[in-house]
């Protein structure tokens, strides 16, 4: 299955969605130099994985490392998140 990019416009901000295997990404960063300005778009993203549930948060990090880690490790990773 293909991967595709669109962008949407969510309150006249464009935000970039990437759609793989069915599943659509929304991006973080988009949504979050929207709010505080490209400077401050990485602490945004920072305080939102820090504070958002374990699970969560979890998962946001397999996914992404699955997606842009060639060298990930699915079952390691299983492992470790279950033994925490």
């Amino acid at each position: 299955m293909s991967t595709s990019k669109k962008i949407i416009q969510v309150q006249n901000v464009p935000v970039s969605v990437i759609t793989e295997k069915g599943i659509d990404f929304t991006c973080l960063t988009d949504m979050a130099k929207a709010k505080e300005g490209e400077a401050r778009a990485a602490d945004i993203i920072k305080n939102w994985i820090r504070t958002c549930p374990d699970s969560y948060r979890d998962e946001f990090l397999g996914t992404w490392e699955e997606m842009y880690n060639p060298d990930f490790n699915v079952v390691e990773f299983d492992h470790f998140v279950n033994d925490n």
